[in-house]
């Protein structure tokens, strides 16, 4: 039990962020090697700034609505001739080739520059120039003040045109005809071209306020749904040490008769659809809708669901056609471990510890990728008035831009902020540091999972291998095995995890290669890439299994990663038909557990957000979508019924594995006696023979 995870920070190595693993002959050390001020993820905490991110900024480089600024009240960013603009992205990226500047707030109504200097509306139209100007003939080729305004809206803290649809017609502020700079009558079309997609973003941010609007209305009711799934499933797990026969013969045909019953509504939807006045209809004729319910009145959805539910119905009976022999076995393993958690009841709450590992985690990936991406320094470009200069869209400096030859040669050009980049070796190395940081998540992920299925198949083992249950079992089992974890086999879990984390990047790297080579007419280019994507799936499930068992071994003897691997895999292959038989059968009862109580609690949550229980129709939140709570509750749901049953099945795998080891190290002599409970040796013992006669038959 020799310490295996080592900490240094020597100043000889730079440039990178090095991870070394070697081996010694009793352990695995993890060793960090890192130097701070060279360490590409260290610079970005550095230089990194989150506001580049939160804030638009102006074509100086300043963020609106920042704080202590001289934008500080003035957080929405205006285009000065919304007309240049191409399209929604070059909008949000930052890169429209027109002059941009902080507002407070949008502009309401149409006017354009000429007719402001000859009416009265000359003193809202100055809050739109850039403060400090003087009128002059140049002012609209020098883009001092805007060529026209039209009335807005803020979107995403930027002033867009407020388009309005009516009666088909779109329109904004009621007119489809308005002045540009130059006086000339333009189409609102124009407006609605240079910013194309631009009305699918205002859909988005409508749905979004929506689901919003849904969440705060019936938050309340999704944390009692889940709290009747935490409920539902410690009582399961419960009532398994006792029921376990005639609970999963329950499991097992409740789950079958669900399916059922929702392929005969299926059925009885889709014949009534089928008979409406709308019955032609398809999913091509509504398009895309926003509102998902509609898809629910056409008879096309519902049949789909009616051939996917008899398919899973299937797949069901003959499963359990071939495995009826072996579900009394795998009965007595479910029970066994009942009886396990019901001692360490502490197991089913260390879920939220792993939860809690996770977050941290997942915030520390985004903090850094959000570092990484706002690390880059204020680029200017140059941007002429027309686009025939020779010097448009080069690097330039605000500050000596006038002092150049470029405004001589380009009358009317400018130098505006572009992006936030830069031209030095970090910065090229942006792409690769991003995907360091996704490594690293990966690793950190894998490595929070090892830690907890380590320390839950500490906790089991020590229940096994008690002589005398409950008397011989150690106080705190679940905290020593957790403080075992942390001390002694740290380097052997971040060497397991570092290896799946390796196999799982190259799928990410693949999956990438995919989807850029969607459109490619090389048919053995996709097919290569086909055959790899499906290797690497193999293994890394391949992996994970192994890590597994390594970890349960790791928990019981305390050797390192490659010994309990090595061990696990032979232990494995020599009792091959009993992990052929129980393994999976007992993975199969619990998934069907985690359906039931997922699938009747979603049931529950829809019976009640569709006003069809009538004991609680008042109650009932007024929703824009019911499918918004409803999709939450059944996906959290299952989460739950996930963390729990993700125990109960390390608590069978690690009973599996100490029962094999009980087998071969002992005879049931009162010198070596068996440490499994009579009844278990008695069931297994018999699956083990009769499989073998089957086998072998």
């Amino acid at each position: 039990h020799g310490c295996d995870f080592i900490l240094i920070n020597p100043n000889s190595f730079s440039g990178l962020c090095l991870i070394l693993l070697y081996f010694n002959t009793n352990s695995m050390l993890g060793c960090m090697i890192f130097k701070q001020k060279d360490c590409g993820i260290f610079s970005a905490w550095i230089h990194g700034d989150p506001r580049k991110v939160v804030y638009p900024t102006d074509s100086h480089g300043q963020f609106c609505g920042q704080k202590n600024s001289p934008n500080a009240n003035k957080a929405i960013l205006f285009y000065f001739n919304m007309l240049k603009c191409a399209n929604p992205a070059v909008l949000i990226n930052l890169q429209c080739p027109t002059t941009q500047l902080c507002v407070s707030k949008c502009p309401d109504r149409f006017a354009t520059l000429l007719d402001a200097w000859n009416t009265q509306n000359w003193g809202y139209y100055e809050q739109f120039c850039k403060p400090g100007f003087k009128i002059a003939l140049e002012v609209i080729r020098d883009e001092d003040c805007p060529s026209m305004i039209v009335p807005s809206r803020p979107f995403l803290q930027r002033c867009f045109p407020d388009f309005i649809t009516r009666n088909g017609t779109l329109t904004v502020a009621n007119q489809t005809i308005f002045k540009d700079g130059e006086n000339n009558k333009r189409s609102v079309t124009d407006l609605k071209d240079a910013a194309t997609g631009l009305s699918s973003l205002l859909n988005a941010k409508e749905v979004g306020m929506k689901i919003f609007e849904d969440y705060a209305n019936s938050w309340y009711w999704i944390l009692i749904g889940l709290v009747i799934t935490m409920a539902a499933s410690l009582l399961f797990i419960l009532l398994l040490r006792y029921t376990a026969g005639a609970l999963l013969w329950l499991i097992i045909v409740g789950v079958i008769t669900a399916v059922a019953y929702g392929i005969w509504h299926c059925y009885w939807e889709y014949s009534t659809l089928s008979r409406a006045p709308c019955a032609n209809m398809t999913f091509s004729d509504i398009r895309l809708h926003t509102d998902f319910s509609v898809y629910l009145h056409l008879s096309q959805t519902w049949l789909i669901f009616m051939i996917l539910l008899s398919v899973i119905e299937a797949i069901i009976v003959v499963i359990l056609i071939f495995l009826r022999r072996r579900l009394c076995i795998a009965v007595a393993l479910l029970k066994e471990g009942s009886k396990a958690i019901s001692y360490i009841m502490s197991t089913l709450f260390y879920p939220i510890i792993t939860f809690l590992l996770l977050a941290i985690c997942i915030t520390y990936w985004a903090i850094t990728a959000v570092f990484l991406a706002s690390s880059g320094n204020a680029v200017y470009k140059v941007t002429p008035a027309d686009d025939k200069c020779m010097y448009a869209n080069l690097t330039c400096n605000p500050k000596t831009f006038n002092q150049t030859n470029i405004t001589k040669v380009c009358p009317g050009s400018q130098c505006l902020f572009a992006f936030y980049g830069g031209e030095s070796i970090y910065h090229r190395y942006i792409i690769v540091l991003h995907l360091c940081n996704l490594f690293v998540f990966l690793w950190l992920v894998n490595f929070t999972i090892a830690l907890g299925q380590c320390t839950l198949a500490g906790a089991f083992a020590s229940y096994y291998w008690a002589l005398k249950k409950p008397n011989d079992i150690p106080a705190c089992p679940l905290y020593s095995s957790f403080s075992r974890a942390i001390r002694y086999h740290t380097g052997s879990l971040a060497f397991g995890s570092l290896i799946l984390s390796m196999v799982q990047m190259v799928r990410i790297v693949l999956e990438y290669l995919d989807h850029k080579l969607k459109g490619s007419q090389n048919i053995f280019a996709r097919y290569l890439l086909c055959c790899l994507k499906c290797c690497f799936w193999c293994l890394e499930h391949f992996i994970r299994f192994i890590n597994r068992n390594a970890y349960i071994m790791i928990a019981i003897y305390g050797k390192d990663f490659c010994t309990s691997s090595k061990d696990a895999f032979f232990l494995l292959m020599r009792n091959v038909i009993r992990v052929a038989v129980l393994d999976k059968v007992t993975d199969f009862l619990l998934f069907l557990g985690k359906l039931l109580i997922s699938g009747s609690v979603g049931v529950l949550a829809f019976l009640f957000f569709t006003h069809k229980i009538p004991s609680f129709q008042v109650e009932v939140p007024s929703l824009n979508y019911y499918w918004v709570p409803l999709v939450t509750v059944i996906f959290g749901s299952y989460m739950i019924a996930q963390g729990f049953f993700n125990v109960y099945a390390m608590c069978v795998d690690t009973l599996f594995l100490c029962f094999c080891e009980d087998l071969e190290r002992n005879d049931g002599s009162s010198s070596r006696p068996y440490y499994m409970s009579p009844g278990l040796h008695k069931i297994l013992r018999k699956g083990h023979e009769s499989a073998k006669s089957c086998a072998a038959s």
